[in-house]
């Protein structure tokens, strides 16, 4: 049985609050990377230089901002981007962040 996580309508998606979760490089990769899957992702399944708790919130706050979705199927939670809700209510906004940034998390500097 599939169980959505809440997430704000398309007509409650905030500028502010959409710009603050993009703001955040891990959570600019999360979005860079589900713009690329297509489907829904497994959340255990982002490289992401994070412990488990930390990109827990960060998904979080992405949830909460609307610009991801995100349901248990099994024991597993998928992670989707909400895309279409983004380009519905602030046209063109996803697509201008994605281009202007690059395409990977800086490296750590050994």
């Amino acid at each position: 049985m599939s169980r959505v996580l809440p997430q704000p309508q398309v007509d409650e998606l905030d500028l502010v609050a959409v710009l603050h979760a993009l703001s955040d490089p891990i959570r600019l990769e999360i979005v860079r990377e589900l713009a690329h899957a297509g489907d829904g992702r497994p959340c255990g399944s982002f490289d992401v230089p994070v412990t488990k708790s930390t990109l827990t919130h960060h998904f979080r706050v992405l949830r909460e901002a609307g610009l991801l979705a995100q349901r248990h199927d099994g024991t597993t939670k998928l992670c989707t981007l909400r895309a279409g809700a983004l380009e519905t209510r602030f046209p063109g906004l996803l697509d201008a962040v994605l281009s202007a940034t690059p395409d990977a998390l800086p490296q750590p500097v050994a």
